[in-house]
């Protein structure tokens, strides 16, 4: 066995979610919930099948984000993850509840805008997700001028009063 990381590359104004799920149905399902939890969104979504004919299934609403979805499925090459990219206007807060709910989804390993590393294990069989590397390491502790900074933003984005 091998252990090693996988740089993930989507563009500056996009986040994602990476995941692992256990059935082909994933790929539809976490499409409906795109299109049912913010109407209009673009998105891309590559799911690895881990069984028969072992394909990458996709599914979006942009098919810039589908290659980008796929590309980061493929370079991953872990069975059973599945790689959503959400254009702007749209974050994971939106959706993540759901996708958790969604009876295939066995774990979420990430949801950010934050430059992603996933850190794999390669065998014989295949490869799998042992985590991610989600941003950067902590360079301090907040002050109060950070804590009212920090409030004032998810204020000012519309998820407190």
């Amino acid at each position: 066995m091998t252990i090693d990381t996988v740089r993930l590359v989507f563009p500056k104004d996009c986040n994602i979610i990476v995941g692992q799920s256990h059935f082909i149905k994933t790929a539809e399902d976490i499409a409906e919930i795109m299109m049912s939890s913010v109407p209009g969104a673009k998105f891309g979504l590559a799911f690895n099948e881990a069984s028969g004919p072992c394909l990458v299934r996709t599914e979006g609403t942009d098919q810039a984000l589908v290659k980008v979805a796929t590309e980061m499925a493929q370079a991953v090459a872990a069975g059973h993850t599945f790689y959503l990219v959400i254009g702007p206007g749209a974050y994971p807060i939106n959706v993540l509840d759901r996708i958790k709910a969604n009876s295939e989804t066995c774990r979420i390993f990430c949801a950010t805008a934050n430059p992603v590393e996933v850190v794999r294990a390669v065998t014989e069989q295949g490869a799998g997700i042992l985590g991610v590397v989600d941003g950067s390491s902590p360079k301090g502790v907040e002050g109060d001028a950070d804590k009212a900074a920090r409030r004032s933003m998810l204020r000012r984005f519309g998820y407190k009063f």
